[in-house]
């Protein structure tokens, strides 16, 4: 790691060279997940492990190893305001940006509404984060809390793969050739490198990006990070509503909030204690609204749609939080 900080370690000195790593670390980091994500399926494939069982691992860790990786640089560097805004921006763009620029396009089914346990864990992940941010002790996020969030996703992990097991259909019959062992475990290695290179670019670029335009790692966390590390599920969003399969985008941006909180904060948590920063509580308070937001929005249609009014509310919240939250720079 020293060895890449002294490559870009030049880049930093200038606004420009910030942006051009910013910019080559979340290009790094989308094509290191996708590699990870592929070459690891087809090593999982190699040992016999099915298509459902993958797509709830494998797939599910790809979506969010952006968030992650940024997390781990952030936390065992000590810029912890960048881990905890990561994921609040985050999980407000997945819903709120997300969710609302798919209803525009196409509206947005829940099939199973609001017996879709998903929904209403992602809400629990909201209300949990908002409560932690105003407990009142200095660690927004402590390490004891840490491992609260690391047990609660161990459990959701296994309970969804005992559920959908249950649930044949969702096996497809139409696999791909895997690629050689070798082949895979390359693409493997050559994802993890890229998400490594593209995450210190990112948590480097945006930490002297802040210095430089005087602003505080708290804002470029909630704004240009948090949208660099959701562009994954942006991607799978924008598609699947352009296919018309938005079951997907909704279960996409579900999932991600889920494994961003228990699993990404609660890991970063456990490598060193996550102090609250200024507007924790605001910016807490702002997602948990989003979460409510796809509740009401969810329970109000009889369809259990996201239509193209809902989508536009959501929109008009984001944009509303972000002015305001710029303007207190």
């Amino acid at each position: 790691m020293d060895y890449i900080d002294q490559l870009i370690a030049p880049l930093l000195e200038h606004l420009w060279g910030q942006i051009i790593l910013i910019i080559i670390g979340f290009v790094l980091l989308v094509k290191g997940a996708d590699w990870l994500v592929d070459g690891a399926s087809d090593i999982a494939r190699h040992w016999g492990i099915s298509n459902l069982v993958i797509g709830l691992t494998v797939v599910a860790f790809g979506t969010s190893m952006p968030e992650f990786v940024v997390n781990m640089l952030s936390a065992t560097k000590g810029n912890t305001d960048l881990a905890i805004t990561n994921i609040l921006g985050s999980n407000m763009i997945n819903i709120l940006i997300i969710l609302g620029a798919t209803a525009l396009v196409h509206p947005v089914a829940a099939k199973r509404g609001l017996k879709d346990y998903n929904i209403w864990l992602g809400f629990a992940a909201a209300i949990a984060v908002l409560l932690m941010a105003t407990l009142g002790h200095p660690d927004a996020i402590s390490r004891f809390e840490g491992i609260i969030l690391l047990v609660v996703f161990v459990g959701f992990l296994v309970y969804t793969l005992r559920s959908r097991k249950a649930d044949t259909s969702e096996e497809t019959s139409n696999q791909t050739q895997p690629r050689s062992i070798w082949k895979a475990l390359l693409l493997t290695l050559v994802g993890l490198v890229s998400l490594i290179f593209g995450g210190d670019s990112v948590v480097d670029g945006a930490t002297a990006l802040a210095k430089s335009m005087g602003v505080s790692d708290a804002i470029i966390g909630l704004t240009i990070v948090a949208l660099g590390t959701s562009l994954p599920e942006l991607v799978t969003s924008v598609v699947a509503a352009y296919k018309k399969n938005t079951d997907l985008a909704l279960g996409n941006v579900l999932g991600s909030n889920i494994f961003n909180v228990f699993f990404v904060l609660g890991t970063s948590a456990i490598i060193t204690d996550l102090p609250a920063y200024d507007g924790i509580v605001f910016d807490a308070l702002v997602t948990a609204l989003g979460s409510f937001m796809l509740l009401v929005i969810v329970a109000a249609d009889k369809e259990h749609k996201i239509r193209w009014w809902g989508g536009l509310l959501m929109l008009l919240v984001y944009a509303v939080y972000l002015t305001y939250r710029l303007m207190g720079i």
